[in-house]
């Protein structure tokens, strides 16, 4: 099955900023949906989009206004990222650590702009951080953050809590998940809190573990998404019915239902092609290249936008990957 893209539009400026960002992996909308971050892994840079979603009879439509382009001292090659407010990112680049910036206070204008990272994340041993891939933020109490940090090669997840009324400072490392994951490459949470989805690159899968207070690294996971190809980039819509999966070893997202409940083992309840194949060949450096990597759903729930190397920015209705009928559109 394929679907077709959603024709954003665009400044000749901000489609040469995405076309020289070279190879990218995850990408994150902020919190109050006006921006949208890109890694890009290769140029060891991140792409802020200042972006804007408007729903219609016709559909959602996408306008990318502007772009910054940062490079940091602090940033290598960016892998993954996610906000924990809307100007205060974490990126967690595969050959060090996971850095936390300010954004710059001005609007996105065509700027490059050099910045310094207002933390490391390094973690501590036996919990220091090897390889950090994918990053989920979830909020906590009392100005708390934890940061859910797939170590790629070292096959887990480890959670790293930071204080904002401190600076940042870590103040609690630990081993989250390793039962079942080879390469996590990708990692989100469902919004009523209650399961933590892991991409697992090298059991062609994706593992769902429930949220429990017992939660650990011998916790085997409650669910299982199979079929997955190489998955990477992984999110829940906003009302947890249903997960979306990009398929790095192919041209597809994949779609799993919830059902009655994330227990248990399933198939993809669909399959959509968000790649031509012309495109996807050209990247198809070894058998688990050439698909999509980063995925996200804005927070509207009514968009998906989708990034890789060959295609560095693409979006789709999200109700034609799941169906009108299984979303609220609008909804926050």
């Amino acid at each position: 099955m394929t679907i077709h893209q959603i024709d954003f539009k665009a400044g000749d400026a901000v489609r040469a900023a995405l076309a020289e960002i070279g190879r990218t992996e995850d990408l994150r909308f902020s919190p109050d949906n006006r921006l949208l971050a890109i890694a890009g892994y290769a140029r060891k840079r991140c792409l802020i989009l200042r972006i804007d979603v408007e729903t219609g009879p016709d559909g959602p439509g996408v306008t990318l206004h502007n772009f910054m382009e940062l490079t940091s001292d602090d940033m290598g090659e960016v892998h993954g990222l996610d906000f924990i407010d809307d100007r205060t990112l974490a990126v967690a680049n595969r050959d060090g650590r996971v850095a936390l910036f300010a954004l710059p206070r001005e609007e996105p204008a065509g700027q490059c702009r050099e910045i310094a990272a207002i933390r490391q994340i390094r973690g501590r041993r036996p919990y220091k951080l090897n390889s950090p891939g994918s990053v989920a933020v979830r909020q906590e109490s009392h100005g708390r953050v934890s940061l859910l940090v797939c170590n790629n090669y070292a096959h887990l997840v480890t959670r790293h809590v930071v204080n904002q009324w401190l600076g940042y400072r870590a103040t609690s490392n630990q081993l989250l998940l390793k039962c079942g994951l080879d390469i996590p490459d990708g990692i989100a949470l469902s919004h009523d809190g209650k399961w933590i989805a892991v991409s697992s690159h090298g059991t062609k899968d994706v593992k769902i573990y429930s949220m429990s207070a017992s939660l650990g690294p011998d916790s085997e996971p409650a669910g299982i998404l199979q079929n997955a190809g190489y998955p990477h980039g992984v999110r829940f819509t906003s009302d947890d019915r249903h997960i979306v999966v990009a398929d790095a070893g192919s041209p597809m997202l994949h779609v799993y239902d919830r059902g009655t409940g994330w227990d248990g083992r399933r198939t993809p309840e669909r399959s959509i092609a968000v790649l031509d194949e012309e495109t996807f060949l050209r990247g198809r450096a070894s058998f688990d290249e050439g698909g999509p990597k980063g995925l996200d759903i804005d927070r509207s729930n009514s968009v998906v936008a989708v990034t890789c190397e060959e295609q560095p920015m693409a979006f789709f209705a999200l109700a034609s990957l799941v169906g009108p009928s299984m979303i609220e559109l609008g909804e926050t």
